[in-house]
């Protein structure tokens, strides 16, 4: 009996690891859709295993560690978590026969439940030791009950021995249930404070790119400026002007991108032809394409011109943004095919090179500030890309291969067509 009621602890032992595990892996491919419900794996799963595989007195009764994760579920979650373990409590128990096990089992539950929930407010105030004592005491109380309910009520014979050991197990288990608890949440709440010194470290990075970028320009425009103002030959002066407006016209750009990133929401919106934009945005890449000895692919096979809202020009610094990294990184040799293609509503945009590719964390963290793979690279360049499709209310698919390739999909909603017939396929070099 010791060793069955051993192998439950295990099961929340167990579930306490598949916790540590989904906040591991929250953490480093930063999934943003797990959050609160994480917390239910640890009591649902212990629950389920604990009493699916129980440690069994005689055919009338049935014991085994359950309540443990009942009422540290209960005292972490509260009231959602608290009860959707007690319905699932009474549903397995009432599944598993024996009125006389079942009765006392609702009695027991459903009061101590009741009282876990009422304090779970206070219990996530409490310091370590306060925790502790709460949990030991409410362990404690529902043993105690449990053996009154059971002996006083249903006259249940139980072994004093076993009682014992179930006693001491129990005891145990909850303390050593709850201090991993805690350094499980803590660990998480380290991890978090981790993701938000990066932020604040991309922030001072950002800052002081910013400052750099635009003092150049503003400082050759000051330059000449003064140089106005000594009084040169009206020709020279034009000359100056002209230079001066466009390191400033440069610096006004600098900004505009920075902010492309921090809002991208865009302040000229009108519709763009998709199919003429790549088109131009292939021509602009082409002579880069041709230094570096690379084949470039562009195929359109559809019977429409589609539209999308959003800024054309940001669009198209986009597209060439994708397709100048996809030709970088293959060495004077490959092909990069671009292909459009309508589904469902949504228009995609494949973009295939046949580059070094990326690890699959690598991927998941295209699109921050200062990442790249590349030696030189800042990685503003793609930041500012994601940050136009999600404007455009689309977003970025990429697969990779390592060694073998990228492809990044654009995929956009479509706003409207216009009806042209198109079948061709298009092999620029």
């Amino acid at each position: 009996m010791t060793k069955d009621l051993l192998i439950n602890f295990l099961f929340i032992l167990l579930s306490l690891c598949l916790v540590q595990m989904v906040y591991l892996v929250k953490y480093v491919y930063r999934l943003e859709e797990i959050k609160g419900w994480v917390i239910g794996i640890f009591p649902i799963v212990s629950l389920i295993l604990c009493m699916l595989l129980p440690v069994a007195l005689e055919k009338s009764f049935i014991w085994d560690l359950r309540w443990i994760p009942f009422i540290l579920g209960s005292l972490i979650g509260g009231f959602r978590l608290g009860f959707s373990q007690l319905l699932l409590v009474l549903i397995i128990r009432y599944l598993q026969g024996n009125d006389v096990g079942f009765y006392v089992t609702a009695i027991t539950h459903i009061y101590i439940g009741l009282l876990a929930i009422f304090l779970s407010k206070y219990y996530l105030n409490m310091n370590i030791k306060q925790k502790l004592t709460l949990s030991f005491a409410l362990t404690l109380f529902a043993l105690s009950s449990s053996a009154i309910v059971s002996i006083h009520i249903f006259h249940v014979k139980i072994d004093s021995i076993f009682w014992t050991k179930y006693v001491v197990i129990h005891i145990i288990g909850m303390f050593i249930s709850t201090l991993l608890w805690e350094v499980i949440q803590t660990n998480f709440q380290v991890l978090q404070k981790l993701v938000k010194a990066e932020k604040l470290q991309i922030v001072s990075h950002l800052a002081a790119s910013i400052s750099h970028e635009v003092r150049n320009p503003l400082t050759v425009s000051r330059g000449f400026i003064q140089m106005l103002s000594e009084g040169e030959a009206t020709q020279a002066r034009k000359e100056y002007a002209t230079i001066a407006l466009q390191e400033l016209d440069r610096a006004t750009e600098v900004i505009n991108d920075y902010l492309t990133f921090a809002k991208p929401a865009f302040d000229i919106e009108e519709n763009i032809n998709i199919n003429e934009e790549v088109q131009h945005a292939v021509n602009v890449i082409i002579p880069l394409a041709n230094m570096n000895g690379i084949q470039v692919k562009l195929s359109l096979v559809e019977h429409h011109h589609y539209l999308a809202k959003g800024d054309k020009k940001k669009f198209q610094q986009c597209l060439i943004n994708i397709m100048k990294n996809g030709i970088e990184s293959m060495e004077n040799h490959g092909e990069i095919n671009i292909h459009l293609d309508y589904k469902d509503t949504t228009l995609h945009i494949n973009i295939q090179d046949e580059g070094a590719g990326m690890t699959q964390e690598q991927i998941n963290r295209l699109g921050e500030p200062y990442f790249t793979t590349k030696e030189k690279g800042t990685g503003l360049g793609m930041m500012v890309s994601y940050s136009i499709i999600k404007g455009m209310n689309g977003h970025i698919h990429v697969t990779s291969e390592h060694g073998k390739g990228t492809c990044f999909s654009i995929i956009l909603p479509v706003q409207a067509y216009k009806k042209k017939l198109i079948s061709n396929t298009l092999s620029l070099t």
